[in-house]
């Protein structure tokens, strides 16, 4: 599909692109922030509807699995269908699931609405860059438009930490219904910036309903049977069958992907080692962030009696450097090259992780106990986020690139997921467990940087 250029680049004043632009990016805001809002409002809402840690981690997990396993069906599904309709589309839906978790009751109808925007984001996060390199003519526009986009998506989650904190204040549900009204204002600009789609060549394969069904199965299996290992002495054949659904989800997706016509997955990709390693790094370090903030609010607010403001703002120094070096990083990676940042970032996360204290004691000391982790966390992101990206991209042709992204954000957001529930699982017993566990997936993520910067693999990794 592409984007009609009558009503915009070549017609319409600048206002009307600019417009575009910030519907698309505001839309990127909520996107990003979705899930510091539920971060910071987890106790709360542990308090109000009764949930234990293994329960109230789908809240973040639930999210990040409707985002990373649907991601590359939402690909299809533009493709198919066009980038308007699907765009308005999944903005009303996020609105209306906004609401719906907000009124939520119950952990099952809190967990459905944060899939549903899970999803939607998988629909509309890749589409806006898509529209933007569409529709801006290439150079100094496109550029600031980019940028734009890039600065509020990377601000999304400081943001998040800050309007949570504040509403969680009155109550965890105006945290989550925020994002209803701001989503039905950018629907209603997009009805008329958004341009209409022009007739392009269509997939050969169809949707990929089978492979995206069993992928997103498969990854909601598996953190259900991860996070039932605690209680499998009561519920052993409830575990064990979730684990054997995992993997049977994840052979029928493999076999589907093998067979079919056009698959989600291009298999070519693959043998790209650094678009393998960046998508794994990258994984490792958001997983196991999202997996120190859920140990830390839960700490923070539930044991030292810290408010949800409080927390929020405890944990700005690990995402606003991010968001204020945004509009720099892509110089700061041409000057000293992926490679060496991302192995720099993935040794300060763990390094941050090790120096949180393990004790759940109450009186905690935010300069001793807390800073140092949120600052060394924070360089962690500065140095490696973006050249992540560009690592996993560069690694293939152009017309591939789309593709690879697509690829790239699924292990995000995957990590995500797994790490989280994993974390979750070992909490009751402490947080010391669950720490060591997120220390070691950092680790686990350095190791593999460290791969990437041996000078001996240089040659090789550039020509796959």
């Amino acid at each position: 599909m592409t984007l009609s250029m009558t009503s915009t680049t070549k017609g319409a004043p600048p206002a009307a692109l600019w417009g575009l632009l910030f519907v698309l990016a505001g839309n990127m805001l909520l996107d990003a922030l979705e899930v510091s809002v539920a971060l910071v409002a987890l106790p709360s809402i542990s308090t109000d509807l009764g949930l234990d840690t293994p329960q109230l981690q789908w809240v973040v997990s639930g999210f990040a699995a409707g985002f990373g396993g649907l991601l590359l069906f939402g690909g299809r599904l533009v493709a198919l269908l066009g980038r308007r309709p699907v765009y308005l589309a999944a903005l009303a839906v996020f609105a209306v699931a906004s609401l719906a978790g907000a009124l939520a009751d119950s952990a099952e109808l809190l967990v459905a609405s944060r899939f549903v925007k899970g999803f939607c984001a998988a629909l509309t996060a890749p589409t806006g860059l898509a529209i933007i390199a569409a529709v801006f003519p290439e150079g100094p526009a496109r550029s600031r438009a980019v940028a734009v986009y890039s600065l509020f998506g990377a601000g999304g989650f400081s943001a998040g930490l800050l309007l949570s904190g504040a509403l969680s204040e009155v109550s965890w549900r105006w945290a989550f219904a925020f994002p209803a009204p701001v989503a039905l204002l950018l629907f209603a600009a997009g009805l008329k910036l958004i341009p209409r789609d022009e007739p392009g060549p269509r997939p050969a394969g169809g949707y990929g309903a089978v492979s995206a069904l069993s992928l997103t199965g498969a990854v909601l299996a598996l953190v259900y049977a991860i996070t039932s290992v605690p209680g499998a002495d009561r519920h052993g054949a409830r575990t064990v069958g979730a684990f054997a659904l995992a993997v049977l989800l994840a052979v029928v997706f493999v076999r589907v992907e093998l067979t079919a016509r056009e698959p989600l997955v291009r298999l070519e990709l693959l043998a790209r080692k650094p678009l393998v390693r960046s998508a794994l790094g990258a994984g490792a370090l958001n997983g196991s962030y999202l997996g120190l903030l859920l140990v830390c609010t839960l700490h923070l607010q539930q044991r030292a009696g810290w408010s949800p403001l409080e927390t929020g703002l405890a944990f700005l120094p690990a995402s606003a450097p991010l968001a204020l070096t945004a509009l720099y990083s892509g110089r700061i990676v041409n000057r000293f090259g992926p490679a060496r940042l991302i192995a720099a970032g993935a040794a300060a996360a763990p390094l941050g992780y090790a120096l949180y204290p393990r004790d759940d004691r109450a009186d905690v000391s935010y300069a001793v106990d807390v800073l140092p982790t949120m600052l060394l966390v924070g360089a962690a992101f500065v140095l490696a986020f973006t050249a992540f990206h560009l690592q996993a991209t560069a690694a293939v042709p152009t017309d591939r690139q789309a593709a690879a992204g697509g690829l790239y954000q699924t292990a995000v957001q995957l990590g995500a997921a797994l790490v989280t529930a994993t974390v979750a699982a070992l909490h009751p017993a402490g947080s010391a467990p669950a720490l060591v566990l997120v220390t070691a997936v950092g680790l686990a993520g350095f190791l593999l940087a460290l791969r990437g910067v041996r000078p001996r693999r240089a040659v090789s990794d550039t020509a796959h």
